[in-house]
């Protein structure tokens, strides 16, 4: 379960994203703003970190994944990840990096992906009590009902680039930075629409070593 607050944070998630896509090598569009298409969240079962895959576009670009995990401190060895701190007003000082660089968004992709556990409900607090609220876009993994996916153990490499590959103990991690419809990369493959892409393409797929 992913739980919400009526908060501001600034600067704003689109504000990060906008100042540190443009220095990517995938990213592909004009700099300045950037417009929200879609997101989709994992729960993290320690509940210690937010776990949230934006999908934005600038411009007239293409749509980009940006997997992003929210912590209440620096994640040791993280620098090359970090976007940025935000002031949340309910929570305080949040960093908020890359989640390919994050150990927790690799063991709960790769959940999503060969346990099929799907995205997390979200619920917002409004006076007191919790409303769900429902996600903009779906996602599936393709792993059969039931299944269970391996502990991913220590992330021993990640590989930036158009897809970035997360190399675990257990499992390689491909995420796409540029979703389109077509074929996706090799393994088990986690799919996602949104509207205005009613059709599920690839976001991710899982690879046991």
């Amino acid at each position: 379960m992913a739980l919400l607050h009526q908060a501001t944070l600034r600067p704003t998630k689109l504000e990060l994203l906008a100042a540190w896509l443009p220095g990517r090598g995938w990213f592909s569009g004009p700099a300045g703003e950037v417009l929200r298409v879609g997101a989709y969240r994992f729960d993290d079962p320690a509940g210690a970190v937010g776990i949230e895959t934006m999908l934005v576009r600038a411009g007239d670009g293409p749509v980009h994944q940006v997997p992003l995990t929210y912590r209440d401190a620096p994640l040791a060895g993280g620098d090359d990840w970090l976007l940025g701190t935000a002031e949340h007003s309910a929570l305080g000082r949040r960093w908020v990096y890359d989640g390919c660089g994050d150990p927790v968004y690799a063991a709960a992709l790769a959940s999503a992906i060969l346990g099929d556990t799907g995205q997390a409900e979200q619920f917002l607090q409004v006076d007191g009590r919790l409303e769900r609220r429902e996600p903009d876009m779906s996602i599936a993994g393709g792993a059969a009902g039931g299944a269970q996916a391996p502990a991913v153990g220590t992330v021993r490499r990640v590989v930036e680039g158009d897809p970035t590959l997360i190399v675990t103990d257990t499992v390689e991690l491909a995420v796409i930075r540029r979703p389109e419809p077509g074929a996706g990369p090799a393994g088990t493959v986690l799919t996602g629409a949104w509207p205005g892409q009613e059709t599920p393409v690839p976001l991710a797929s899982a690879t046991l070593r």
